[in-house]
């Protein structure tokens, strides 16, 4: 259909479809229009892998609300998809392109999980957490709120990096953001044979000072179910009944966007994920090393400390030397 996309005139050329989640073709689907990015924002696109050539897609989500003419007339249609199992009932009422048969994180969907970026305040707490190969050299940065919540905000993946080139561009994404850990598994601390030097040792000679991180994986696995978990609370405005998640990842994140729904059950183990195709498997690394590791809420700012610095210094114009710390 797309090769029969032309005409000897000056009208543009586009191609248009519509589709639910499910059945043939729904792979190809979801990795041209959905994982590219964001819905209803025009994307840039290579034509294929080997051809720089450009088109633009965009995918515009429609759910059965957006069907007034039907509601008015079959107004029973959304009774009738709610009595659907649930998966089936994900894909057509909600627009669910995340459901696959053997998906090994089935809670995760992108309704709940995946949010429009915010502005991460200064106070909350920051860590950085990675998987590191030649292959892939995959990191998440991700902050918690003072409630416990996680905001998985930034990523680095990039592959045929050496490992101080990797810490130099790690050094780069950091600029002056303060981090209280950066979690990486302990198999970088194995000793080459052949330098005598580990692959954490590198980092540290480049600025990177990283914490051990178990790499138990059904354990691991085990705590990203844990923190995906789907939760109801009371909107703080609204009172209103919402679904939300302990973590949640911008929509800017696009490679764990991608691959975490995508990631199999174990044939021989329903605790463990398979390790095909491997080039899933590095970012997800990243955040198992993320969950299960010991993390901690953000405190709220010492607002008694801000107005005592501010009474003293800016209003008297006097400076008073070292700052007292109000406990």
């Amino acid at each position: 259909m797309i090769s029969r996309c032309r005409g000897a005139n000056p009208y543009p050329k586009h191609v248009k479809s519509s589709t639910n989640p499910g059945g043939i073709g729904h792979t190809w689907v979801k990795k041209r229009f959905i994982d590219i990015g964001e819905p209803n924002k025009i994307h840039k696109c290579r034509l294929s892998e080997d051809n720089p050539t450009e088109s633009t897609r965009v995918f515009i989500p429609s759910l059965v609300q957006d069907n007034k003419f039907m509601l008015e007339y079959d107004p029973g249609y959304v009774n009738r998809l709610d009595a659907l199992p649930e998966k089936e009932r994900q894909a057509l009422k909600y627009g669910d392109w995340d459901i696959f048969d053997g998906v090994f994180f089935s809670e995760f969907s992108r309704r709940i999980h995946v949010i429009e970026p915010i502005e991460i305040p200064e106070h909350w707490n920051k860590y950085i957490t990675l998987d590191y190969g030649l292959d892939k050299f995959a990191v998440l940065f991700i902050a918690i709120d003072t409630k416990g919540k996680a905001y998985v905000y930034n990523y680095i993946h990039k592959e045929g990096l050496i490992a101080s080139d990797a810490a130099q561009t790690l050094r780069s994404y950091m600029r002056k953001d303060k981090f209280k850990d950066i979690f990486a598994p302990t198999d970088l601390w194995a000793t080459d044979r052949h330098t005598g030097k580990s692959t954490a040792e590198i980092f540290r000679e480049n600025g990177i000072v990283l914490t051990q991180a178990s790499r138990k994986r059904e354990t691991g696995w085990l705590s990203i179910h844990e923190w995906l978990k789907p939760i109801k609370i009371k909107h703080e405005h609204t009172g209103e009944e919402i679904i939300t998640s302990n973590l949640v990842i911008f929509n800017t994140v696009l490679p764990l966007i991608e691959y975490l729904p995508m990631i199999q059950i174990d044939d021989k183990n329903p605790n463990d994920c398979a390790l095909e195709p491997h080039e899933l498997t590095h970012i997800c690394d990243a955040l198992r090393y993320f969950c299960i590791s010991r993390t901690s809420p953000s405190k709220e700012p010492n607002m008694v400390k801000d107005i005592f610095n501010f009474s003293f210094e800016e209003h008297s114009g006097y400076d008073y030397g070292e700052k007292i710390e109000v406990i």
